[in-house]
């Protein structure tokens, strides 16, 4: 096999290396998967302790319990669509790979197709991004102190 064939060991070595630039968004994306999960883990954990205090509550404290899981079902929706697009991110990357080897060993022509996907999917990550800063602010405004336990004073028993 000579060296100029598409499948000869320099060729497929030097195709690695071109695809390898692409495989490190792995990395980070595995990382940012992995701060979504944590984070839909704690809101879920969360839900799952409010709700036997709802439907035990009466009145205003009901009220209370009720506004927050509102906010945590809202926030669950916002990490779901994070990990989708995040997902997403990553398979479209793994197509990027596909087609820059593909391209490569049967010398076709798709730098189109590589360049919409790679942008595709750099978009859909960078949508990720936003959805959770939306999510975390809407957790960090939920995170309020009751000005009732702000005004507390203890009983003095003197």
């Amino acid at each position: 096999m000579a060296i100029d064939s598409p499948a000869s060991a320099y060729n497929v070595a030097q195709i690695i290396q071109l695809a390898v630039a692409p495989v490190f968004l792995f990395a980070g994306i595995g990382a940012f998967l992995n701060v979504c999960t944590g984070r839909l883990s704690r809101i879920v954990d969360r839900a799952r302790d409010v709700e036997p205090l709802l439907l035990a509550s009466r009145g205003s404290e009901h009220e209370r319990w009720l506004n927050e899981l509102r906010v945590l079902d809202r926030r669950m929706v916002l990490v779901s669509r994070a990990i989708f697009l995040a997902v997403l991110a990553a398979v479209l990357t793994c197509a990027v790979v596909v087609l820059l080897f593909a391209a490569t060993l049967t010398n076709d022509k798709f730098g189109t197709e590589i360049a919409v996907l790679f942008i595709v999917s750099m978009l859909s990550i960078g949508a990720a991004f936003a959805v959770f800063l939306i999510e975390t602010r809407v957790g960090s405004r939920a995170v309020r102190i009751r000005s009732e336990l702000l005004a507390h004073e203890a009983d003095s028993d003197a």
